[in-house]
Formats: structure tokens, C-alpha cells, sequence
């Protein structure tokens, strides 16, 4: 009896990752399903996460249509995507500039790329603009500057493109949100306030266009750090506030936040939270416990602010 066992083991070991190399496969070939063919427009898609879900989905065979305020940004990305791929199984990216916080270039963009190729399939949301400081010492225009940037901007593009999607009864719209959407972090209220808005906004949407079989996702990662940044190294003493602060910053790499707007495109999720189990808990907590944490970021805030500048 235990030579057979020990004769099965390789056998079973063996079994298990072929399975796993077919599901794999699968995987693969069920996401280039999901997008081939399909019009894709990706909002600045010559930041981090942009360019990885630009590669995605190149390869996946859709029609991609790039959007980014900086034309040699855009050209670069075009280069490295077209380089890369079998031309006789992929279509080539078209390239819009677009700046997300001028709302009446938004609405030319979004007629223009409806011109172009009739219809959008996939709108993927991806713009952001950030801020951080004390909120009296952010200017009022600054203030108005993120919020068309990160409301405005992606909600007046979705506006013009989904009377096309409600009439055609099929289409997607991915927003790539933020943690700051479930609940504040010091010292980032612009930033904050217009991530619970546009959430807020895509939310309800989602009920809206629910009969005309158009689907609304969210993917909402905790931070997206670039490709190598990584966490400075700080002397953290022992505080919830500072242990929530330093696994937030980890933050999820490019490559991951894409792959998982793929999933999302191809199993019509609804609503992704990528996070460690730290901020989940956080989001927990301030659900059902808000007094209490309230009082651990107020803590975490006074601590800061009591800390002498080094130099």
C-alpha cells in the first residue's frame, strides 16, 4: 500500500498541473474572447496602469482607442504595442489627445471616437488626479480642478457615449476607483471627496442602465504604485493608525490592477475591491464602528503633526 502511494503521488502531482496549465489556457483564450473585436477606450492610457491595460487588451485583439494628455506619451506607447504584437491578430491603437479636466474637449472626444468607429463597447475610466495636503491650505481652484479631473471629466465621456450603448442594449463601463472612495484618508480631501462622488455617480448608474443590459464596474485598488517605486523605508512606531498607513502604501502593481479590469470585462463584475486585509478591515471597522475609528485617524493626524521636521 505505501509503494503504491508513493508511486500515485507523481501521478497526482502531475494531473493537478495539467489541470491547471487547461484552466490557464482557458483563462486566456475565454479573456481574448471577451474583448476581440470590441471598440475599447482607454482614458490616460500613458500612465502606469494605463499602458498595462493598453497591453491587455491589444493583445486580447481589441479595437483600442488610447487617450492621453501628452502626445509623445501616446506615440511611445503605440511603438511599444505595435512592436510587440502579430499584426495579423491584433488592430491598430488610434491615439486622441484628451485632458480629462477640459470638460468641452471631453465631449469632442467622445463624439469623435463615436464617429470613428459607430459604437464603444468597453469605456474604461482610468484618469485620476491627486493632491495632497492640509484642506486650508488647497486653493479653491485646485479643489475644482480635481473634481473635473476625477468627477466631471469621466462622467461627462460616459454621458455622450451611453445613449449609443442603451440603444445598441450592450456595452460596458469600467471605473478604475480607490480605496478613498469607502472612506477618507487625512490630508487628501479633494482627492477623497471626488473619488465618493464619482463612485456615487457610477453606482447609481449601474440600476439605471441594468434593463439595457449595459454593465457598470468598479475595480478599486488600494494605491497603485508605479513600476519601481516601492515603500521608503521609516522608523513606524507601534499604532493602528501607522500600520494601516504603511500596508496602504504597498499599494498593487500596474501589471495586477489590469489583469484584474480583464476579469472584470470578461465576468461582467460589478464591483472589485483589491486590498490587503488590513484596509478591509479598515473599511469594516469604519462601517460598523465609525466613532471608533474615527478617533485611530484622529490620533494618527495629531501624532503627525506633533512629529518635529527632521533637519
Amino acid at each position: 500500500m505505501g509503494i503504491m502511494a508513493v508511486l500515485m503521488l507523481p501521478l497526482l502531482l502531475l494531473a493537478i498541473s495539467g489541470l491547471l496549465f487547461i484552466y490557464q489556457e482557458a483563462s486566456r483564450l475565454w479573456s481574448k474572447s471577451a474583448v476581440q473585436n470590441k471598440v475599447v477606450v482607454i482614458t490616460d492610457a500613458i500612465s502606469g496602469l494605463g499602458k498595462e491595460c493598453a497591453r491587455v487588451f491589444h493583445a486580447g485583439g481589441a479595437r483600442l482607442v488610447l487617450c492621453g494628455k501628452n502626445w509623445e506619451g501616446l506615440e511611445s506607447l503605440y511603438a511599444a504595442l505595435t512592436s510587440a504584437a502579430d499584426p495579423s491578430k491584433t488592430f491598430t491603437p488610434k491615439l486622441v489627445l484628451l485632458d480629462l479636466s477640459d470638460i468641452s474637449c471631453v465631449q469632442d472626444v467622445a463624439k469623435e471616437v463615436l464617429d470613428c468607429y459607430g459604437c464603444v463597447d468597453i469605456l474604461i475610466n482610468n484618469a485620476s488626479v491627486k493632491v495632497k495636503g492640509p484642506a486650508h491650505k488647497i486653493a479653491l481652484e485646485l479643489d475644482k480642478k480635481i473634481m473635473d479631473a476625477n468627477y466631471f471629466g469621466p462622467i461627462t465621456f460616459t454621458k455622450v457615449l451611453l445613449p449609443n450603448m442603451i440603444s445598441r442594449r450592450t456595452g460596458q463601463i469600467v471605473l478604475v476607483n480607490n480605496i478613498q472612495a469607502k472612506f477618507g484618508i487625512p490630508f487628501r480631501t479633494a482627492y477623497a471627496a471626488s473619488k465618493h462622488a464619482v463612485m456615487g455617480f457610477f453606482d447609481c448608474l449601474r440600476a439605471e442602465v441594468e434593463e439595457y443590459d449595459v454593465v457598470v464596474s468598479t475595480v478599486s485598488p488600494t494605491f497603485i504604485r508605479s513600476y519601481r517605486a516601492y515603500p521608503e523605508q521609516r522608523n513606524w512606531e507601534s499604532s493602528i493608525c501607522k500600520l494601516f498607513c504603511r500596508k496602504l502604501a504597498y499599494g498593487v502593481h500596474p501589471v495586477e490592477v489590469a489583469e484584474e479590469v480583464m476579469r472584470t470585462v470578461r465576468r461582467k463584475k460589478q464591483e472589485v475591491f483589491m486590498a490587503n486585509p488590513i484596509p478591509k478591515a479598515a473599511v469594516f471597522i469604519r462601517t460598523f464602528f465609525p466613532e471608533f475609528f474615527f478617533a485611530v485617524v484622529a490620533c494618527g493626524v495629531k501624532e503627525k503633526l506633533n512629529v518635529p521636521e527632521e533637519g
